[in-house]
């Protein structure tokens, strides 16, 4: 991969860690650029006009100047930077079922568990609006039954789609790792745990800062 690759992050967002550390296991450079969303840093006139319209991160440049691309959204941004490689499964059906965990992701997961440790662990809880306070026993709820279909998936298999990790496993990682910080018990499912070690046991693993 020839361009330069330039990630436009809050380094504290697990969907932003989804590409940095699919970059770190394809061995690929990446740069990084941070920015603090709390303090409304992605909503800047420059932000929004020149890297992301939406004012969210991350995006990912590839090259530099006026030909330069921007590609938003984690999981598309993954899948840019892992095409070729072993991280995408080649047959047509282990393909589609990656995809379907990283849909899963971004559908039952990542608005629970990916929230609720936001709230509690960045925003903090006294901090939190009277609706968001109410929203927490749903939130949880949703995260623990996310983690339930996890865990069963996982009780029998290595990784998601078979024995070798695939972009289902980094894009779930990212922000199941850290679950306990949104208060989710990660000891209550053990398959999950186990997966967790196995994730960080790839060569090329970095953690999150």
């Amino acid at each position: 991969m020839a361009d330069t690759l330039t990630l436009h992050e809050d380094p504290r967002s697990g969907n932003c860690y989804k590409i940095v550390l699919t970059a770190a296991l394809l061995g690929l450079p990446l740069a990084r650029r941070a920015y603090d969303i709390t303090r409304g840093e992605t909503r800047t006139p420059a932000f929004l006009s020149q890297v992301n319209a939406n004012g969210r991160i991350p995006v990912l440049q590839i090259g530099a100047g006026e030909g330069a691309l921007y590609l938003p959204e984690s999981n598309a941004a993954c899948w840019y930077l892992a095409q070729g490689t072993s991280l995408i499964p080649a047959e047509r059906f282990a393909q589609a079922d990656c995809l379907r965990w990283m849909c899963f992701e971004q559908y039952s997961h990542e608005p629970n568990i990916a929230t609720l440790r936001f709230w509690l662990a960045i925003i903090g809880e006294a901090n939190l609006s009277p609706e968001q306070l109410a929203a927490i026993p749903g939130k949880t709820a949703g995260g623990e039954a996310a983690l339930a279909v996890m865990d069963k998936h996982l009780e029998p298999r290595t990784f998601f789609c078979g024995a070798a990790p695939s972009l289902a496993d980094i894009t779930l990682f990212a922000y199941t790792h850290v679950a306990g910080e949104g208060g989710f018990a990660l000891a209550d499912y053990p398959a999950v745990a186990a997966w967790i070690e196995r994730v960080r046991a790839l060569p090329g693993f970095v953690p999150m800062d």
